[in-house]
């Protein structure tokens, strides 16, 4: 497994988080949306020209931007 930004994680490649660059009531939005150390990631969809991710985390579908989803670092599945 190889540490990687949530942003550079293929579609379909599980991710587990590792840490969060974010501060802050912005890290308890995330936070508060499930993104917590430990859990488990998963890109679903990417919109055109650098558009938001959609990512699932448990049970819960989230669009993130990509300047957002590369302050997530996760553990990647290879």
């Amino acid at each position: 497994m190889t540490m990687v930004r949530l942003s550079d994680l293929a579609i379909g490649q599980h991710g587990i988080i590792e840490d969060l660059d974010a501060e802050g009531p912005f890290r308890q939005r995330l936070q508060a949306l499930g993104f917590r150390i430990g859990k488990e990631v998963l890109p679903i969809r990417q919109a055109l020209f650098g558009g938001p991710l959609h990512v699932r985390i448990g049970s819960v579908n989230v669009m993130l931007r990509r300047r957002d989803a590369a302050l997530i670092h996760v553990w990647a599945s290879q």
